[in-house]
């Protein structure tokens, strides 16, 4: 995939499947080690050892759908290709955590891309909660759709009103972020 974003939100897509109600996304861009990690953890409903074995094996999925399961195996790939590595920890009921890291730096390493266009594809798809997380030297913009919910009573985060100050919201906060 040409955006680490696209990576990521196949991740958070599987979390989806796997009957999560809150995700945590967590960005940690540090530049001087050189090192972006992208860590997911959800409370969905975990994988056995078994599955847990097979996860890196394209041609393993637990979808019905289709019988390949490229998302996480081309993950990995990306970051070993960046003197990186992807790990993924799960429990049955209790959840999975998968964490890619990258040498910063590394010529062959993807952009993260479009943040903001991941983040509301998953916040406007369904009613998980997310918990963001994006930190880069130290700086750091986080906000929780739980709080969000809470704070917006009955109104929907799909309402357009809402996906529009969501839009805008994201796109200052990484910007902000992004300053030196």
């Amino acid at each position: 995939m040409r955006e680490l974003g696209l990576h990521i939100l196949d991740a958070l897509e599987n979390s989806l499947a796997a009957g999560a109600t809150c995700v945590e996304l967590t960005i940690e861009e540090d530049l001087a080690a050189d090192r972006l990690v992208i860590t997911v953890h959800d409370n969905g409903r975990g994988m056995s050892a078994e599955q847990l074995a097979c996860v890196f094996d394209a041609f393993y999925t637990t979808r019905t759908t289709r019988h390949v399961g490229l998302g996480v195996p081309l993950f990995k790939a990306a970051a070993e290709r960046c003197n990186g590595d992807l790990t993924i920890t799960s429990q049955v009921g209790e959840g999975t955590t998968l964490q890619a890291v990258f040498q910063h730096s590394h010529i062959d390493r993807a952009p993260l891309g479009n943040i903001q266009s991941t983040l509301l594809a998953f916040i406007l798809f369904g009613s998980c909660d997310l918990h963001y997380v994006h930190r880069i030297n130290g700086r750091e913009f986080e906000f929780h759709t739980a709080d969000m919910r809470t704070e917006l009573e009955d109104i929907p985060l799909t309402h357009p009103a809402v996906r529009d100050w969501l839009q805008e919201f994201i796109a200052a906060g990484e910007a902000e972020l992004r300053q030196n």
